[in-house]
């Protein structure tokens, strides 16, 4: 098999949901499933937290930041596309938090067209360099209560962010494969467009998000890897303590072929009864200083998820330390009543939906 190498920018203005898309790729497009995922974090943000340079009063002005910002997205676009050569796997996925045409949104055309020539660049070959751009618009327009200054860079107003928004949207208007990914229904249901779209882009089927919670009795689960391909994936999901009241917060520790990965994921509630739910990637330095923040009054969730696929669906069995005769299963796809499932498998009862059986009171109930 050719190796495949899919490079994906992902742009927006701010508070967009980009790192909580990047956080759904890592989970998407697995290492035990064959893909390696390779990630260009935002620059501009590097320079600013932790350089300290930036458009600032008595450093530089916007346009010599450009220079800063476009000379070390190359340096990292270069490293990037070198390790993706490098590494063993052939389904490669570069993605870009922001990219080369982002600086555009910042300066005046010729501006940006001058810079790009000072590296010896013209945008019809940047352009070029991308498989496609999925622009996530701003929760500045369309998702007001969502928008915050989570990032420690980030200092525009709403007003500020709509504006960059369409500066941006504008700046990669040139690229063949630009995709906009608006706020219309809630942030779960623009992910999962998101997601679809890198699906398209890479000629796979989009998986059917879909999906219904069942109580089963405990299957046999030493078959599953061995008759139906199931990978097992241990978790662990601790709650935070609130600092906002209609804020939840928590972190997941996930293993990862020999390694883990880490989340950090903020729940909130709109006025409207939307949901909006963001997570970003940590790193493990920082999911042990966020358990020093754990709700004591909960207890931290452990459990291993085996996925895998049965006539034509796919599924998920949740095993948790605290039940032997219980489990949860996950069945995707709409129709779900009539969905075949393993012989393996006996269904007590249709849980979704139902609070008793969401992972935060069983934080709580240690109960199936």
């Amino acid at each position: 098999m050719a190796k495949k190498i899919t490079r994906i920018v992902l742009t927006g203005g701010p508070a967009a949901g980009k790192t909580t898309l990047i956080s759904r790729i890592l989970k998407e497009f697995k290492q035990e499933d064959g893909w390696k995922v390779i990630t260009i974090p935002e620059t501009a943000t590097d320079l600013i937290s932790g350089f300290g340079i930036g458009p600032f009063p008595g450093c530089m002005s916007m346009l010599d930041f450009q220079y800063y910002v476009i000379e070390d997205q190359l340096h990292k676009e270069r490293l990037a596309l070198r390790a993706a050569e490098a590494v063993p796997e052939e389904k490669v996925l570069v993605v870009y938090d922001r990219a080369l045409f982002d600086d555009k949104a910042y300066i005046s055309d010729e501006e940006f067209r001058t810079v790009l020539a000072h590296f010896g660049k013209t945008e019809e070959e940047v352009l070029a360099g991308y498989d496609t751009v999925l622009h996530l618009v701003s929760c500045a327009k369309g998702a007001e209560f969502a928008y915050n200054y989570g990032n420690a860079a980030r200092y525009e107003t709403v007003e500020r962010a709509r504006e960059i928004d369409d500066n941006t949207i504008r700046a990669w208007s040139g690229h063949p494969s630009l995709q906009i990914i608006d706020n219309s229904v809630d942030f779960e249901d623009k992910i999962n467009r998101a997601i679809a779209a890198i699906y398209r882009v890479l000629g796979q089927e989009v998986p059917d998000t879909d999906k219904s919670k069942y109580l089963i009795a405990m299957p046999p689960v030493e078959v599953l890897p061995e008759k139906y391909g199931a990978v097992p994936t241990e978790m662990m999901q601790t709650y935070l303590t609130a600092t906002n009241p209609l804020a939840e917060r928590r972190v997941r520790q996930q293993r990862s072929g020999d390694g883990y990965l880490y989340f950090y994921t903020e729940k909130r509630i709109g006025e409207d009864g939307r949901r909006w739910v963001t997570e970003r990637p940590i790193s493990e330095k920082e999911y042990i200083r966020y358990l020093m923040e754990s709700d004591l009054t909960l207890r931290a969730v452990r459990k291993t998820k085996y996925r895998f696929h049965y006539a034509g669906r796919a599924m998920e069995i949740d095993v948790y330390p605290f039940s032997d005769e219980r489990a949860i299963l996950f069945v995707y796809g709409s129709g779900h009543e009539n969905a075949a499932l393993p012989e393996e498998i006996a269904v007590l009862r249709d849980v979704s939906g139902d609070a008793d059986y969401k992972n935060r009171r069983l934080a709580s109930t240690q109960v199936l």
